[in-house]
């Protein structure tokens, strides 16, 4: 056993695990040579994404204690003594306690960077609150270009990928300002509504470091997209409310900070906190359990029981869907939503485990969204038909194209595997491989719309 001053390797704390798994083997029937395989797999994928080798042992153990009960035992009765031993070795050694403190300052520099950023084109008489429109389109260009290049920093990209990623920002950056769109026009909100997705899968070659083409390395992206949305909703929260303590007290002394907060505070905010947000994902994932499958567990179940309803409703009254823009916006946003449902739940689940109650619900939930997708299809091809073509009606007529071949795949492939006539991991891989097509759309929109459509 190691002593507090003793900073544990890597191998002891396997030797140990290997050690504890082959005295109970006369109890439990367990291959340790083939959990031993599984185990260095995982540290080596979380050694990739940037932990610490000490880090990686302990959350692999976790993830193997799902497919091993008595894996699960082990980690059980050690998680303390292992939290401890990461606790106590940055100290002792020094060097993970730098490399923590380096990422935090360059993140938080990077944060700072991406506040100033937002700010520059007011030196050139461009002003937030009567040039919207430049503010729309190039609002991710202020932060994601620097986010891409801190994990371009983290990982260690090659000079070949760091050249094609800055290709793609210069040329996202043309776009976004070198066409002459009409004030608030359609073609100018739909570059800014898609400019955001096509960008993040840059974001994410640089997250998954040389791993994007494996499915691995893709499920990571998904999964660290998931939290950094619930780290940053939580970080606009606490904003929100020093932001209202602030007014308040300043209040009491007759000083007016809203000017402040719609000129810094929040533009600044709002792009600063995409970079702390992801750095506090890197650094908490791996002493914390990940919250988008949690919360999945809770609501994909409401969700299934929303959607049946809805569609039994409509079945039983004979009411069609009422089809102006702004219904058919949120059947949109409730179709990603429970494909986001999707993806966090196959991220989370382990692929070898058998079918269970879970499972079904979640073909339910695929299912409802499906015909609820193809509800809105008809609907949309019907305002195609009595107003004619539109950007937004081509747009939204592709989504949700997009949306109902990922749907109705992904309902095929759980459906086998509830069937026990297929794997878990072909779901997997369908729900990865599909991601770049969100992108090539996305970049269609910003490109060919404003040419085919004109800057209406």
């Amino acid at each position: 056993m190691p002593t507090p001053g003793h900073a544990i390797s890597l191998e002891e704390q396997i030797d140990q695990w290997r050690s504890y798994l082959r005295r109970r083997q006369a109890i439990h029937s367990v291959d340790v040579a083939e959990l031993e395989d599984h185990l260095r797999e995982q540290i080596a994928g979380l050694a990739d994404a940037g932990l610490t080798p000490e880090e990686a042992f302990l959350v692999a153990v976790k993830r193997i204690g799902s497919l091993d009960a008595l894996s699960r035992e082990f980690a059980r009765e050690h998680s303390d003594r292992l939290w401890k031993q990461l606790v106590v070795s940055p100290s002792d050694t020094g060097e993970p306690q730098a490399a923590a403190r380096t990422d935090a300052i360059v993140a938080f520099c990077l944060a700072a960077a991406a506040a100033l950023a937002i700010k520059v084109p007011a030196l050139f008489g461009i002003q937030l609150d009567s040039d919207t429109g430049f503010y729309a389109r190039n609002l991710s260009l202020f932060v994601l270009p620097l986010l891409t290049g801190y994990f371009a920093w983290k990982r260690r990209l090659d000079p070949g990928t760091l050249r094609w990623l800055a290709l793609a920002f210069v040329a996202a950056v043309v776009l976004a300002n070198a066409y002459p769109f009409a004030s608030s026009g359609y073609t100018e909100t739909l570059t800014a509504l898609h400019l955001p997705i096509a960008l993040w899968l840059m974001v994410g070659v640089a997250y998954a470091g040389g791993r994007w083409s494996q499915v691995g390395g893709r499920m990571d992206f998904i999964r660290f997209s998931g939290e950094l949305f619930i780290y940053y909703v939580l970080i606009a929260l606490g904003g929100g409310v020093l932001a209202g303590f602030m007014a308040m007290i300043f209040q009491a002394i007759a000083i007016d900070v809203e000017p402040f907060f719609e000129s810094w505070l929040l533009p600044c905010g709002v792009v600063g906190a995409v970079v702390i947000a992801s750095w506090l994902v890197e650094a908490k994932q791996s002493v914390i359990e990940n919250m988008a499958p949690v919360l999945t567990r809770l609501f994909t179940p409401l969700f299934a029981a929303v959607l049946v309803t809805f569609l039994g409703t409509m079945l039983w009254t004979g009411r069609a869907v009422d089809i102006e823009r702004d219904v058919l916006i949120a059947f949109d946003l409730l179709l990603v939503v429970v494909l986001g449902l999707l993806l966090y739940s196959v991220s989370a689940r382990d692929p070898r485990s058998s079918p269970g109650a879970f499972d079904v619900v979640q073909v339910v939930l695929v299912v409802s969204a499906l015909l609820a997708d193809a509800v809105a299809l008809w609907a949309i091809a019907a305002r195609i038909t009595e107003f004619g073509f539109s950007p937004n009606r081509v747009a939204a007529l592709g989504e949700n194209v997009i949306l109902l071949l990922n749907l109705a795949w992904s309902a095929v492939l759980y459906i086998r595997f509830l069937r026990g006539r297929g794997s878990f991991t072909a779901l997997e891989r369908w729900q990865t491989d599909y991601l770049p097509v969100y992108g090539v759309w996305a970049a269609i929109v910003v490109i060919v719309f404003p040419l085919v459509f004109g800057y209406i």
